[in-house]
């Protein structure tokens, strides 16, 4: 009898050592809660659990709240007050109500977060980038013991990316930064982790790898909240799965659980089928665009592109693919004017004459990239964002005219956004954001258009919206350059293809079966 309440004493010690209230790592609740973001209602009577060893995967519509919701949890907004509401976090035995004291112990990657790097000039080297995450801060607070040097090398060789640990890290390329602050992440070792898109920018070699790491991660007890619009991609180990929807969480398992992706040969061969291809135009009809003969580019006394010769004639539909780092967002951007290149290589562009100011041109091109939608003025309306673009400016300088608003509403309902239009931008979510930035795009009719990365961020929905909206502009003669990592994101009109290795060309020319 006394051995057998001896035997429940220790199993009561036991549950009590493994209860999720007494562990290392961070249980939260969410009851009630609601957030307004300016004019706009996002959360309603929100309620979740979330326990260690538990792995969410965060699912919902642009707008719908993700972000703002992991935000919520990692303690960087707060939910409006309410007789009822509450966020309460449980860690080593302790129960608080606020996140101080908590939130350095949540690691948390996004495109938020990383943005502020550029924001602030926080241009540190990569290995020290990974070494805040032992210290727990945006930027180095001292040097790097050897042990912790060791331990950046390891995560850096784990992620694939020891080359990069002498870089700076703005000279990167947006996925080598999203993968640098991933090994960040896992230098944190966190209480629990909050992944918002966590792929997005990354090449096929380094989707699977991140995700197998991820995987990993499966049998430790460590929670972590994976936010994806790409449920496809979902880490295996995913053990519950929630949707917002209107303001609202929706939770459940998984109906399968993800398998392990295999990790492969690195290979950026992709295919078009020959079907899908248009026919020729003969070359009486076709015009060049542009011209590069032996363009080198250099960026930080590093060289980005190398003996690049491209030509790009009217009704072209180029695809340009490669590694992380290859340079196909410099090259984009070299095509629109905004780097210079070595005096040895030569650049013509169609209707400019040198010398005379670029901006001619450039009001003749829609531009969608990252970099772009970053720097953007937060202040504006989305429909002033458009008004801005009509006007081939950054900025809106004077109130739009009515014939302006006009075009502008018809931009923004031609990607099906015009219930965007009186919202400032910095209110919108990334996927909503990109939608304002197709209509600045199109809104001043462009004769060519520069994609980089264009469905970053989008949902399923959406994404297929706009590849039928570009796919329909390339049958329209209007030349298209898109830089992509995903296959199914490739124009079916694809006439040319551009692979890129380390900033120098590996195959320019048809695209290939």
């Amino acid at each position: 009898m006394r051995h057998r309440r001896k035997n429940q004493v220790v199993n009561c010690r036991q549950m009590q050592t493994h209860s999720p209230m007494r562990s290392r790592y961070l249980a939260v609740d969410l009851k009630y809660v609601a957030l307004v973001r300016g004019e706009r209602q996002i959360l309603r009577n929100l309620q979740w659990r979330i326990r260690p060893g538990e792995h969410w995967l965060l699912e919902g519509a642009n707008g719908a709240g993700k972000t703002q919701l992991l935000k919520l949890i990692a303690g960087d907004v707060w939910p409006l007050p309410g007789r009822r509401t509450q966020r309460i976090y449980h860690w080593r035995g302790e129960r608080s109500s606020e996140p101080l004291g908590i939130k350095d112990e949540i690691a948390y990657v996004g495109a938020e977060r990383q943005d502020r790097y550029q924001h602030y000039g926080w241009n540190h080297g990569v290995a020290t980038i990974v070494g805040t995450g032992f210290q727990r801060s945006d930027t180095p607070l001292r040097a790097l013991t050897l042990g912790e040097r060791v331990q950046v090398e390891q995560l850096l060789r784990r992620l694939g990316i020891v080359s990069l640990a002498k870089r700076r890290f703005l000279t990167l390329s947006l996925g080598e930064r999203r993968l640098v602050l991933l090994a960040r992440a896992l230098a944190w070792r966190p209480a629990l982790l909050l992944l918002d898109e966590p792929l997005n920018g990354l090449d096929a070699y380094y989707r699977r790898r991140v995700l197998n790491i991820l995987s990993s991660l499966r049998r430790r007890t460590l929670p972590w909240i994976y936010a994806t619009h790409r449920p496809e991609e979902a880490p295996a180990g995913t053990t519950h799965r929630a949707r917002l929807i209107r303001g609202r969480l929706h939770t459940g398992t998984p109906r399968t659980t993800p398998s392990r992706v295999p990790l492969r040969v690195r290979s950026h061969r992709v295919r078009v089928a020959r079907a899908a291809m248009p026919p020729q135009k003969s070359r009486r009809s076709r015009k060049p665009i542009f011209k590069l003969r032996n363009v080198w580019v250099w960026r930080e006394g590093r060289a980005v592109l190398r003996q690049v010769t491209l030509h790009i004639e009217t009704g072209d539909c180029w695809v340009i693919h490669g590694a992380n780092g290859s340079g196909k967002s410099t090259l984009l951007a070299t095509l629109h004017g905004d780097h210079g290149i070595a005096s040895h290589g030569h650049i013509e562009r169609s209707g400019y004459v040198p010398g005379a100011p670029l901006q001619e041109f450039q009001r003749h091109v829609g531009s969608v990239a990252p970099e772009l939608q970053r720097d953007l003025p937060r202040r504006l309306k989305a429909l002033e964002i458009v008004v801005a673009g009509q006007r081939n400016a950054f900025d809106l300088d004077g109130a739009p005219t009515a014939g302006e608003r006009l075009a502008a509403m018809r931009a923004l309902r031609g990607v099906d956004a015009q219930d965007l239009a009186k919202l400032r931008y910095g209110e919108l979510s990334y996927g909503q954001a990109r939608r304002v930035l197709f209509a600045r795009a199109l809104s001043r009719d462009p004769d060519i258009l520069l994609l980089d990365e264009p469905y970053t961020g989008l949902d399923a929905p959406v994404r297929k919206q706009l590849i039928g909206l570009v796919e329909t502009l390339a049958s329209k003669e209007l030349t298209v350059v898109i830089a992509t990592h995903h296959r199914d994101e490739w124009p079916q009109r694809t006439t040319h293809e551009l692979e890129l290795v380390s900033g120098a060309v590996l195959y320019c020319g048809p695209a290939r079966p």
